[in-house]
């Protein structure tokens, strides 16, 4: 439970130290931004594993994981939208705002589903979809972080290594589309598990 709860205090201090790394760029900034947010998703990894591992899973604990996962992508990606913005990268800021956009419907929907599941004793553990998702998801966004990070030392002419910008706009670009499509996919998947449920609740 303490590394689970962990995983929004050492996110929301990476994309405190994103934002201001945004105004007064500094390459510590961004590297303990980017060492902070992936302390808080390998956290995720290991929260499970350890669990499993001592036998000490909890149905406290599966409630917790996917709220601190939700949590995790209702802080990185509306900052992301905002630095994008910022950077006049419209583009991208428009981008990121579908993913945050489609993101937010996912988690409330399935938060919806779970409850209405658990209304009729409905295992709440995250499924496939969403350990993909989550697999996924977390990268793309320290990746993401990282492309907007070395994108602000160029525009402010901060020196730093050019081997640093090694990530295209296009790649970039196509890992944010693939996102949205497991997120879209993960959505689909939990409707199906709890579509059951749904039917009952509905009589």
């Amino acid at each position: 439970m303490f590394l689970t709860m962990s995983r929004a205090p050492l996110v929301i201090a990476a994309v405190a130290l994103a934002l201001v790394h945004a105004f007064h760029p500094a390459l510590a900034l961004i590297i303990t931004a980017l060492a902070l947010m992936c302390a808080s998703a390998l956290t995720d990894l290991f929260d499970g594993f350890l669990a499993r591992k001592w036998k000490v899973t909890s149905r406290l604990g599966a409630l917790a994981d996917p709220l601190m996962d939700k949590v995790f992508y209702a802080v990185t990606l509306p900052a992301a939208v905002f630095i994008a913005a910022y950077l006049e990268d419209f583009n991208h800021a428009l981008l990121l705002l579908a993913l945050d956009i489609v993101s937010a419907l996912r988690d409330q929907w399935v938060s919806f589903l779970r409850s209405v599941g658990s209304e009729y004793g409905a295992d709440v553990k995250a499924n496939w979809s969403g350990k993909l998702r989550t697999l996924i998801g977390f990268p793309v966004i320290v990746v993401s972080y990282f492309h907007l990070g070395t994108i602000v030392m160029l525009k402010k002419e901060i020196p730093f290594d050019p081997a640093w910008n090694f990530i295209p706009r296009e790649w970039m670009f196509g890992l944010e589309i693939v996102l949205i499509a497991i997120t879209l996919i993960s959505a689909g998947s939990y409707t199906l598990r709890y579509l059951p449920y749904l039917k009952k609740a509905a009589k």
